[in-house]
Formats: C-alpha cells, sequence, structure tokens
C-alpha cells in the first residue's frame, strides 16, 4: 500500500525524465565546461568585478533552457500559467531528486531557483504574464527578488524604497542589497512602498524590465558562498506601468512573503537531497580510508558520525514532507494565507537548516584533511550549510513565527 507522503506517478514519471536528461543533455555541457580554466558551477572563477564567470553562467543557462524545453524546468508552479501544477509534498520528492543526483553540478540549474519563476508572480497581469513570467518559464531571461536592503532585512515594512504614482505609472526609487542574480537579472521582482503607514498594506511588488531608464546595478557582494552573483541594485525614478504591479498596490509584503515562504518550504527537499547525498559520500570514505590498517568505517567514533548524519536526514525529511502535507491542505501561497500556515512553514526552515549544518559539519569531519580542501564538495557545502540559517529569515525569526503559532488562540 502506498503512502499518502510517497511520490505520486507523476514524480516518478517526472524523477525518471530527468535522471535521463541529466546523462544525455547536462553531462555533455559539463564536460565541456570542465575542458575549460573556469572554475566549477559551484566554485567558479570570478570576473574582475567579482561576478561569477561568463562562461560558467552560460552554461548554468544553456541547461536551464534546455529543461524548460524539456518539461522539467517549472513543476511548481499552477499549470494555470503554464507549470507542472506539483503539490508541495511531490515537490519536496522533486527536489530531493535533484539534488541528490545533482550533488553540486549543473543538474541543479534544471529546476528553476531564485533567479526564475515563483509562485508570486503568478498573479500578474496578462500583459506582464506575456512580457515577463512566459519567457521565464521558458527559460529565455533570469529574473531577481527584489526586497532586502542595505540597513533592512527581516523587518520589511521598515524598508526605504518606495514608489509614488505619476498618472497612471509608479516611479520607484531606493536600493536593494544582498540581492540573488543581481548582475545578471532581466527582470526585477521589487517591493516598495507605496502607502506609508499602512502596515501590511502599505507595500507594493512590481516587475521592473533591467533596461528601464534609472535602473543601475551596484557593487558585488562577496559572501561566503563565493559563487559571485550577489550585489546591489539601484533605482533612480524608474517608470512602472500600472500593468508591471503584481496583484493590486498594497498586496507587496503578502506577495513578497510568499515568495519568501516558497524558499523556506523548498528547504526540505533541498536538504533532504543534499544531506544524503553528502551521507552517501561520507560512508563511501569511511569504507575507503584505513587508518591502523582497518578503515575508518570501523571505529565507533566514525560510525556515531554516521549515525548522527543519518539521523538528521531522516527525521528532518520525515518532519517536513508532514508539514508539506498539511501546507497542502491549507493552501501554501494562498492570499491572504491561513493563519496556521506560518507556523509550519517555520519549522521546515529551521528544522532543516539546522540539521543540515550538522549534517554538513558532521559529513566533513568524516572526510578529514580531505574535506578542508577548499572547493571540496563538504567544503562548500559546510559554508552553504551555514549560510542557510540566515536568507529567508533568520532562524530565529522561525522560532518567532513558531512561538506565535503556538500562542495563538484556538
Amino acid at each position: 500500500m502506498s503512502s499518502p507522503l510517497g511520490p505520486s506517478d507523476r514524480v516518478v514519471d517526472y524523477t525518471t525524465r530527468f535522471a535521463t536528461f541529466l546523462a544525455d543533455e547536462v553531462a555533455p555541457i559539463e564536460e565541456a565546461l570542465a575542458a575549460r580554466s573556469v572554475g566549477t558551477p559551484w566554485q567558479p572563477v570570478l570576473d574582475e568585478a567579482g561576478r561569477m564567470h561568463p562562461e560558467v553562467w552560460e552554461a548554468r543557462r544553456e541547461v536551464q533552457r534546455r529543461s524548460a524545453a524539456a518539461g522539467l524546468f517549472n513543476p511548481h508552479i499552477s499549470s494555470d500559467v503554464g507549470g507542472g501544477g506539483f503539490s508541495r509534498v511531490e515537490m519536496q520528492h522533486v527536489e530531493e531528486f535533484v539534488y541528490s543526483s545533482s550533488g553540486l553540478g549543473l543538474g541543479l540549474a534544471a529546476l528553476a531557483w531564485t533567479e526564475n519563476a515563483s509562485p508570486a508572480i503568478e498573479r500578474c497581469s496578462p500583459e506582464a504574464r506575456e512580457r515577463f513570467l512566459q519567457p521565464l518559464l521558458d527559460g529565455t531571461i533570469t529574473g531577481a527578488f527584489c526586497n532586502t536592503e542595505p540597513s533592512v532585512g527581516t523587518d520589511v515594512l521598515a524598508m526605504d524604497t518606495h514608489a509614488r504614482r505619476d498618472g497612471s505609472d509608479w516611479l520607484v526609487s531606493g536600493t536593494k542589497a544582498w540581492i540573488t542574480n543581481s548582475h545578471f537579472a532581466d527582470v526585477l521582482q521589487v517591493t516598495a512602498v507605496t502607502d506609508p503607514g499602512a502596515g501590511t498594506r502599505s507595500l507594493s511588488m512590481f516587475l521592473i524590465d533591467a533596461g528601464d531608464k534609472g535602473f543601475t546595478r551596484g557593487r558585488d557582494i562577496p559572501t561566503m558562498l563565493g559563487d559571485g552573483l550577489t550585489g546591489e541594485l539601484h533605482f533612480d525614478e524608474v517608470r512602472v506601468p500600472a500593468e508591471h504591479v503584481v496583484g493590486e498596490p498594497g498586496d507587496g509584503f503578502g506577495l513578497a512573503m510568499s515568495w519568501i515562504n516558497w524558499r523556506r518550504m523548498c528547504r526540505g527537499g533541498m536538504c533532504a537531497g543534499w544531506g544524503s547525498w553528502l551521507r552517501d559520500r561520507a560512508v563511501a570514505r569511511a569504507k575507503k580510508r584505513h587508518s591502523g590498517g582497518k578503515p575508518i568505517a570501523e571505529l565507533q567514533a566514525v560510525q556515531h558520525l554516521l549515525a548522527d548524519i543519518d539521523t538528521d536526514v531522516y527525521t528532518a525529511r520525515a518532519m517536513s514532507l508532514q508539514a508539506q502535507s498539511e501546507l497542502d491542505a491549507l493552501g501554501p501561497f494562498a492570499q491572504p494565507l491561513h493563519p496556521d500556515a506560518p507556523r509550519l512553514i517555520s519549522m521546515i526552515k529551521v528544522v532543516n537548516d539546522e540539521s543540515f549544518f550538522r549534517v554538513a559539519d558532521n559529513a566533513l569531519q568524516v572526510h578529514g584533511g580531505t574535506g578542508l580542501l577548499q572547493g571540496s564538495p563538504e567544503e562548500k557545502l559546510f559554508r552553504l550549510a551555514r549560510n542557510l540559517k540566515i536568507p529567508a529569515g533568520t532562524v530565529e525569526i522561525q522560532r518567532n513565527a513558531i512561538a506565535r503559532g503556538v500562542l495563538r488562540p484556538a
């Protein structure tokens, strides 16, 4: 008897096709990239401005375009706008497969990520759908979610970026920082204050073409990930037509949280996939590496590390699947969001952030000195695991949200 939390038939079909895509389409691109002196997808050479090497970027873009053509790129997007319409439980299985089968390779680019279409912008106008959403779905352009500012992170209602009406248009001004894909994005998904003092109705979300007058790309922000994808963006009276407002004016806070919650929910599959990949690598290393004439896998201390890795992967995965199932029933992207949903979403993020950090730490320990090598998968994922505790809301903020859910009157 199949489990309601197990992979559906269309997930099995998707993962089967994805495995073939990795072998037939991605592998040759990876081989060609490896023959050049431009680094790897996870440790690229950076250009003089600190940005990802253009050949690595273009290899990722080629995978994205081919994935979209193969119908693999957008399972998370509703079928009404051309996506796969997968549930959150289904997406956890998909994401887990993609991350475990791709490791740190180019295959990760075959599933839409933060630079591509998100559930938050499905509510755009028909004109914006044709100009921005469809090209994002096709992989022909990339985007950036522009919410964080130099002095404003989690407290989004304190942002300075603002927009004022000018006839039927809006003029957007401000600076966004710590923005992923800032150097390359073709369309910017920008939240800005349109009604100061209106609380959660004070913000609106705009789609801005990177070619629009008044928009400029700022400095690179070198983070511990070392991928050359993070930077600042500046908006100086950028004119935005009313048709490029997502939803209605005043919907920005809910839409921004929808985008952020999407990334929080994606932690379940991401961490389960990478966690199992690190576990399998740690087991193989423990069996191969000898000390005192025998494999270190026979040492109890190493066995305990492997046991802790396996336990963390299993428990976080199980919790995430259950929470995703409950969120599917509530509507994970509903506007307004069901009051029970934030607690579940925050649980997924905090449990996976902290479990995966322990997994990455223990996996690196099993590998010993080789795990410390800069650019090794274990070293990269250790840095990435530490990074995860901050973006999309710190683990401390997640605990606040969980506590509010627990204390909320029945």
